[in-house]
């Protein structure tokens, strides 16, 4: 378990392997503690003591953050640790998690909750994946989940390092995966998502699956989304 902080009043939080499709794919939560002192988890992972004590340390959690409806796994061992926790979810989880009670749904703006210091959109162009993005305006760092993947080839066998390279998201060469590619109906609105993450201000990358981008990011991000216009 390794907790990391990536700079002012951001970290991530290292969690277990799960696996996709059969594939394994590691796992990380991204926390961020806002100016009032409370924190928001986006994407937690399978909760343990351990980490229970590494996130009480940082501040009281209030917010849930689910940013598709893939990224859902553990939100219920989270809300019975901090039940007055807000739940949020992207579009279409509700439905896939009638068990939870959603306190919002993410929109394609930021939440007045949040909107000071973190600003968010919706990916759209995928029917698959309408990923949610986010932005933490104090440390310009962009926060993505699956929608770019970098996956650390010391973590995997040499069979999942040659299915990871072929689907295009093996370190150092990561970048949007194949199958979600190939998802992308309306190239035209994921155009325009890719635009407004152009005019962003961001220099670090915090992804979900595999090592992150540290500097010049706005560089990798644009470059992993060139093959839209070919």
């Amino acid at each position: 378990m390794c907790l990391i902080k990536v700079a002012d009043h951001i970290w991530t939080l290292e969690g277990d392997s799960v696996k996709m499709f059969t594939i394994p794919f590691r796992t990380r939560m991204t926390i961020i503690r806002l100016h009032d002192g409370q924190l928001w988890l986006h994407s937690p992972v399978a909760v343990t003591k351990e980490r229970i004590a590494k996130v009480d340390a940082l501040g009281e959690v209030a917010y849930l953050i689910a940013p598709n409806v893939f990224h859902h796994l553990f939100l219920g061992d989270w809300l019975q640790e901090y039940p007055d926790a807000k739940l949020w979810g992207s579009l279409g989880l509700e439905k896939k998690r009638p068990d939870l009670v959603f306190d919002g749904l993410l929109q394609d703006k930021p939440e007045p909750q949040w909107e000071s210091e973190i600003d968010q959109m919706i990916f759209h162009g995928s029917k698959i994946i309408p990923e949610v993005i986010f932005l933490h305006k104090p440390s310009g760092t962009l926060i993505m989940t699956d929608l770019i993947q970098n996956h650390d080839p010391s973590r995997d066998n040499l069979f999942w390092r040659i299915i990871k390279r072929l689907d295009g998201i093996l370190a150092p060469g990561g970048g949007v995966p194949r199958d979600l590619r190939l998802s992308i109906r309306n190239r035209q609105k994921a155009k325009e998502a890719v635009e407004k993450l152009r005019a962003w201000d961001f220099d670090r990358l915090i992804i979900g699956h595999g090592i992150c981008i540290q500097e010049n990011a706005k560089e990798y991000v644009m470059d992993a989304f060139s093959w839209l216009n070919s």
